[in-house]
């Protein structure tokens, strides 16, 4: 049914495919659905590193839930607001919003689509509704649109039926920022602690990189702390237990494991199937018709040349 939903069956189809290391193309023929149907449905549920079939489904379902009312029902006036809002307030909340984006170095015209995309209820807006909103051109919206689709600030969907895309800002989108950030600090104390024993610590250039190496390492323990920081711990436990176990373990016989409460174990599995990125290189899998949970290195992180070379370096260190 070309055009058509995706069925739950179909984005399990659509997980074993990405696993295979199949392109968008082979995935869609195998579907029988157009590649763009396929490139959506994965850009808007993590990527093709991060797609979960569950996950996806269920997004979906909230998403549509979420989703505007028909074409068919007038919507109101642009500069009508609900629940009695003072729309010059609203106005100046926007621009001050987009004033402070501005500041921490985001340019301008993507910090006033961000402003807008916040301060919608839905947290959805068109490109038409953008470009009425700002009296700006859709080229500049869409330009602003992209660059905070490169943050994960934003993304694209397009519901079942619909010509235009929505530009969608998620509840968690801070979150996944604030966890970028802080990847990317230790990776910051990561090159620097390297260049302190590349040119060593008692030199001009070796103790200005410790110095480096001590402030990112701060900032980067500082940005985890807290309960986020906990409920991650719990997924990368969750993550090492399945390395250690070596076989695929349901749930139920983790908890065991781990003597966890059944709750802490399914959020932290929860946790580190929504967010792929923590485990890195390894990754969470999830087998729905066995109802069990693995771990295996990310496809991606090897070319087809290097698996078949340790492949076969695997084969001759087997004894006989």
């Amino acid at each position: 049914m070309p055009g058509g939903r995706l069925t739950h069956a179909d984005r399990q189809r659509v997980a074993a495919g990405l696993a295979e290391g199949l392109g968008y193309a082979e995935v869609a023929r195998r579907l029988g659905r157009p590649t763009s149907t396929v490139s959506r449905e994965v850009a808007r549920n993590g990527g093709p590193r991060g797609y979960r079939a569950e996950h996806a489904h269920h997004a979906t379902a909230r998403r549509a839930r979420r989703s505007p009312a028909p074409a068919a029902s007038p919507a109101p006036p642009a500069a009508a607001e609900p629940h009695g809002r003072d729309p010059g307030a609203v106005r100046d909340f926007v621009t001050q919003f987009a004033a402070l984006m501005v500041h921490t170095g985001l340019p301008r015209m993507a910090a006033r689509v961000l402003a807008c995309l916040v301060t919608a209820d839905s947290g959805a807006l068109t490109a038409a509704d953008l470009v009425e909103r700002l009296r700006v051109s859709p080229a500049s919206v869409s330009k602003a649109v992209a660059y905070l689709v490169r943050l994960d600030l934003v993304r694209r969907e397009r519901g079942a039926g619909e010509r235009r895309e929505r530009y969608v800002i998620d509840d968690d989108a801070w979150l996944r920022t604030w966890l970028t950030s802080a990847r990317t600090h230790a990776m910051m104390a990561d090159t620097a602690r390297a260049g302190v024993g590349v040119f060593g610590a008692a030199t001009p250039a070796g103790a200005r990189l410790d110095q480096m190496r001590r402030f990112f390492t701060s900032l980067s323990d500082d940005m985890a702390g807290g309960s986020t920081a906990a409920a991650f711990a719990d997924a990368l436990t969750a993550v090492a237990a399945l390395a250690h176990a070596e076989v695929p373990l349901k749930a139920a016989e983790l908890a065991v494991a781990l003597d966890w409460p059944p709750d802490r174990v399914a959020r932290a599995l929860y946790d580190a199937g929504e967010h792929p990125d923590l485990a890195d290189p390894l990754e969470l899998r999830h087998d729905e018709t066995a109802g069990t949970y693995a771990v295996a290195v990310r496809r991606e992180r090897l070319t087809p040349v290097q698996r078949a070379a340790l492949g076969r370096a695997a084969a001759a260190a087997r004894p006989g």
